[in-house]
């Protein structure tokens, strides 16, 4: 299986920098086994059955890109020059790993201030390691303060991140900080749609992901299989294990929304039936991977070569998906975090 078999032309103007207004008025590619439908976020009211329920992640997104100086001490006195950091994971030991730039030009014990905000390098590697000198809620206040939306590469390189993206880039539903990417798929719900859904009778789960900067991380081995899986944090509690496997019982389908939710709750199932989750996944979803808690998927469209279009393949079957997207590059979906979404049903 290699890296080649996933790729596909993708125009730049498809490549989406604001989100559909209202967000449920965005487009829905829905594959239903062999066939493909064009229509819109908000018939999720006649396509779900009573008795589904969708899994939704209800991660937060904290606002990780820092831009701010670094101060050196010299024989001079204090030199100065522009520093960036995007903010990966916080450490149990209270520091926060990020990505740096310029990273190569940092050293331990370098002193950085971003409006407010201070620390101090503590060490560098594959991240740098900096420790703020505010702690507990006086440093999540002073991040909120102080950052902005970590926007995916693909966005940040056309526009700089703005006060619409604080909204935009955050689930109606998040209210658990940890994430440094958001859930895209989740992005498209509104409370309308949400009562709309309700009335239908369609069920909700939620459970927590925090998805991490490897999210974006392309895939550079040829032979697919030998990828290794950045690991994220996620939890399903007791109640959303019990919730899921009634659901299941009943005759319901579940439909993770979003391939972060799908990733979890698989995990959850690696022992057979879903059950309460509590830690670190790496999961690895590609061709060839047995299923044993989705029904259904919800999601945006994905990087070519990208580990997502692999698992989105594992689930419809690549040449299925890979004529699905062609469908949608020729229809004009917008693509990826702010683009369209799609609703597979295998």
């Amino acid at each position: 299986m290699n890296l080649s078999d996933f790729d596909f032309d993708l125009p730049e103007r498809l490549i989406a920098t604001r989100p559909a207004r209202p967000r449920s008025s965005a487009r829905l590619m829905v594959v239903d086994g062999d066939g493909i439908a064009d229509r819109v976020v908000t018939d999720l009211v006649d396509l779900l059955r009573p008795g589904d329920r969708l899994v939704l992640n209800d991660t937060k997104v904290i606002p990780a890109r820092l831009v701010g100086e670094r101060v050196r001490e010299t024989r001079d006195g204090s030199g100065r020059a522009r520093v960036e950091l995007t903010l990966t994971e916080a450490r149990p030991d209270g520091a926060w790993a990020a990505l740096g730039k310029p990273q190569r030009k940092m050293r331990v014990g370098d002193r950085l201030e971003f409006d407010g905000l201070t620390g101090t390098v503590e060490g560098l590697g594959e991240r740098v390691v900096v420790r703020f000198d505010a702690t507990g809620d006086a440093l999540d206040a002073a991040i909120t303060r102080a950052g902005t939306m970590p926007l995916p590469p693909y966005i940040a390189t056309k526009r700089a991140p703005d006060a619409a993206d604080r909204d935009d880039y955050q689930t109606v539903w998040a209210r658990h900080a940890g994430a440094v990417a958001a859930p895209t798929a989740s992005l498209h719900f509104d409370r309308p749609l949400l009562e709309a859904l309700r009335a239908r009778g369609v069920a909700f789960t939620q459970v927590t992901l925090h998805v991490g900067a490897g999210t974006f991380l392309p895939v550079t081995v040829e032979d697919v299989t030998t990828h290794r899986m950045h690991a994220e944090w996620g939890e399903v509690t007791p109640e959303a294990a019990a919730a899921m496997a009634d659901t299941k019982a009943d005759g319901g389908r579940l439909i993770p929304v979003g391939t972060t939710a799908l990733r979890l709750i698989e995990t959850a199932a690696q022992g057979g039936p879903i059950a309460p989750f509590r830690g670190d996944t790496d999961i690895f979803i590609y061709p060839g991977f047995e299923f044993r808690a989705a029904d259904g998927l919800m999601t945006n469209f994905h990087l070519p070569q990208s580990t997502l279009l692999m698992l989105v393949s594992a689930l419809m079957g690549r040449d299925r998906m890979l004529a699905a997207y062609a469908h949608a590059v020729a229809q004009g979906y917008r693509f990826f975090s702010y683009g369209d979404a799609s609703l597979l049903l295998p």
